[in-house]
């Protein structure tokens, strides 16, 4: 049972739009409203959503976060969650520059390493399998999610950490993606052991392999398939798909130079400026 009426929900994603574009943030859904449910994070999420469309973004695929084991059991969850990826999120690189991002798209920003799988084929749930998923992907290449908090992630008054209710009302965290490394056949390709270094302003903050992502990244593309289903919704061809960091996010701040080493997938450089 959803403790929201339809005008709260609206009046919910009105505040998560004005405080992106504000770049002020808000205070925790789940402290003003306490028997708040996941699915009521995604009734806010779509509503917020629908007014972006509604100005004119078009939705270019999904995000999949909170995969591994560790992001679990912090929100007090058992699974991951999703969100919408828009066209004016995208970024893209090339190789040997340093691509120049304004500051001022974001509020918070922090940087996680990923693999994201471009969709040839449509997958419909409920019964996708990872051998579906590859067999529908057309390629996998490098990619950044730019992680943002139009909800604090700290309470102000309390500095309690925001609940998994929250980070879904917010489009699952997200706010860009970086991409423009080489792209892969995931049927010939060591999907798992795909690993990258992650460097900012030349320190090495982060490093991490593929399998970080429930074993497998292809794992949470099925599973985020299947969990559309129910929604009527599905995965299209020529969708994005982020199959979840498997670094931890490191905040970004004005001037800092972040790149992000891939090995023989290629190199993501960019700046905050």
């Amino acid at each position: 049972m959803s403790v929201f009426t339809e005008d709260q929900i609206q009046q919910l994603a009105a505040e998560l739009h004005q405080s992106e574009k504000s770049r002020v943030q808000i205070e925790h859904f789940s402290k003003r409203f306490p028997g708040m449910t996941i699915e009521d994070g995604y009734r806010i999420n779509r509503a917020w959503m629908q007014l972006k469309f509604a100005e004119g973004c078009t939705p270019i695929g999904h995000k999949i976060g909170l995969t591994s084991r560790a992001m679990q059991i912090s929100s007090q969850i058992d699974e991951p969650d999703y969100g919408t990826l828009l066209d004016d999120m995208l970024y893209t690189c090339t190789p040997g520059q340093v691509l120049a991002i304004p500051f001022t798209d974001f509020i918070a920003p922090r940087v996680e390493v990923e693999l994201a799988f471009v969709l040839k084929k449509e997958l419909r749930g409920p019964d996708v399998t990872v051998e579906q998923v590859l067999d529908a992907t057309d390629y996998v290449t490098p990619a950044i999610e730019i992680i943002d908090a139009r909800i604090e992630q700290f309470d102000r008054h309390t500095r309690v950490m925001r609940k998994v209710f929250d980070t879904i009302s917010d489009n699952a965290a997200n706010a860009g993606i970086v991409m423009g490394g080489r792209r892969v056949d995931p049927l010939t390709t060591d999907l798992p052991w795909c690993g990258a270094i992650l460097r900012q302003n030349g320190v090495v903050e982060e490093t991490g392999l593929a399998a970080g992502v429930q074993g497998h990244p292809a794992v949470g593309i099925a599973w985020l398939a299947n969990k559309l289903a129910p929604w009527g919704e599905h995965l299209q061809a020529g969708e994005i798909v982020l199959a979840g960091s498997f670094t931890k996010p490191a905040s970004a701040q004005l001037g800092d130079v972040f790149d992000a080493d891939y090995g023989p997938l290629g190199q993501l450089q960019f700046r905050f400026v």
